[in-house]
């Protein structure tokens, strides 16, 4: 069975290969680093880790670039409100999200470029932009004029002419000719971080860093792009209308993107008290294997309605796969059974049907646990041989391969001294600001299966078991 992927460019699920044939081009918005990603953004990454791992269990090389949007609106205001430079208030959230990454177990892409390191490039695809004929200047503001761009909408499926003027299209205040357009470069302000260039001091919208990132690294047309779906519009509609203005080229073959998060059936809001980021949940003693299964564990275009009865079941999930794990690795003394070996040929061919059908981890998962449930029962009557137990191991070592929970976070578990001194450590490193030394400290104990949890008398902390 081919692999089959929906595009929202399309409406349609489609059958899906490199436009080489051997390397797959995908580009992934990555995290604007204005403060701690929270587990709606996390369902997200996550998605992107399951499609990369199946793309190259498929059998196709891989190109994965995410970006890091490091100069945007909400990070100079913050930066100002604590007097620092921009790049000193991202750092810690740059660190911290990475090692979210890690604790979750989420592969790195192969090139992570910061929006600050690519100004030029951004420079490079405004001139093109403007050579088109679809910019004007105001203001020192250089804007993309949409009424000129008859695609716009294809993506989102909005008509350019029915986004009604002063809508919220782009959060900017800056002069414009029609509140439907958006700003490609920003005139400087006084105290704003500020690059110069041929249509003045500035610096980049935040949709052009996309376009000007993945075209450098990807080229000027590449086969995916990722994000959650509320990026749809205006974000990805105005990176499509940029880069094909630009280049008269295709930009993305298939755009791919992640339903919503909901937290116990409502939307995820910190004046709802439903708001949790990667450290909230390790505070509260949750592991995190449990918490990657159950990102993972509903397919990316559905709904993920995220509840701690949820967790506690994606944790005896992960149990039952692991106690079926270290069953297969006993002693078998029963002959070969052929009936054994067609569940499992079955079980493997659904789990591939299903990843192969638009990443339908569920289906996955089911074929799975059925075969468990199954092998389970053939083991209890005597019908599962050694050669039964290495199909077995076969099974779960490539479904390992994809959803990556069967290895515990950490094997062994620190002395309490050790606890008490990195509690310390990181107490001090609280105290003189070091925020990303305290995450780090935080993330490093979680990762050996100890929770911290702050309250108004100290540090406390628990093993999680």
């Amino acid at each position: 069975m081919a692999f089959k992927l929906y595009n929202s460019l399309s409406r349609r699920t489609e059958a899906f290969e490199p436009a080489d044939g051997e390397t797959v081009r995908m580009y992934s918005c990555g995290p604007t680093v204005y403060n701690y990603v929270h587990i709606g953004n996390l369902r997200t990454f996550a998605f992107q880790d399951i499609l990369r791992r199946h793309l190259r269990q498929s059998g196709w090389k891989l190109r994965h670039v995410m970006n890091v949007t490091d100069v945007e609106d909400k990070i100079i205001a913050a930066a100002a409100r604590k007097g620092v430079p921009i790049g000193d208030y991202t750092r810690q959230f740059v660190d911290a999200f990475f090692e979210d990454c890690r604790l979750l177990r989420l592969e790195r892409p192969d090139e992570v470029p910061a929006a600050t390191d690519h100004i030029p490039e951004m420079i490079t695809l405004v001139k093109r932009i403007e050579r088109a004929g679809h910019t004007y200047r105001n203001a020192g503001s250089t804007y993309f004029r949409i009424a000129g761009w008859e695609r716009y909408g294809r993506l989102s499926r909005l008509e350019a002419s029915g986004i009604k003027a002063g809508a919220r299209v782009d959060a900017d205040e800056y002069d414009k000719e029609d509140a439907r357009d958006f700003v490609l470069w920003k005139a400087a302000r006084d105290g704003e971080p500020s690059w110069q260039s041929p249509f003045g001091p500035g610096r980049p919208g935040w949709h052009l860093e996309c376009s000007a990132m993945a075209m450098a690294y990807l080229g000027e047309t590449f086969d995916i792009h990722t994000g959650g779906v509320d990026l749809q519009f205006p974000h990805h509609e105005n990176e499509i209308a940029q880069s094909e203005s630009a280049t008269g080229r295709p930009f993305v073959r298939f755009w791919v993107h992640a339903e919503h998060l909901l937290v116990d059936g409502k939307k995820m809001a910190k004046s709802m008290g439903n708001f949790y980021t990667l450290r909230d949940l390790l505070d509260q003693g949750w592991s995190p294997d449990a918490i990657r299964y159950l990102l993972v564990a509903t397919p990316y275009r559905k709904q993920l309605n995220f509840t701690f009865d949820g967790l506690r079941g994606a944790a005896k999930a992960i149990e039952r796969l692991r106690n079926f794990g270290r069953r297969l690795d006993g002693t078998f003394a029963a002959p070969h059974s052929e009936a054994s070996t067609g569940m499992f040929e079955a079980a493997l061919a659904q789990y591939r049907s299903a990843l192969d059908d638009d990443l339908n981890t569920a289906g996955a998962l089911g074929a799975v646990f059925e075969y468990i449930r199954s092998a389970h029962a053939a083991m209890d009557q005597g019908a599962f041989g050694p050669r039964n137990a290495a199909e077995g191991r076969r099974l779960l070592a490539e479904f390992d391969a994809v959803f990556d929970v069967m290895e515990p976070a950490s094997l062994e578990r620190l002395a309490s001294e050790r606890i008490d001194e990195l509690v310390r450590e990181r107490a001090a490193a609280r105290k003189a600001r070091d925020f990303a030394r305290a995450d780090a400290i935080r993330n490093s104990l979680a990762e050996s299966g100890v929770a911290l949890r702050d309250t108004p008398n100290g540090t406390e902390w628990h093993y999680m078991d």
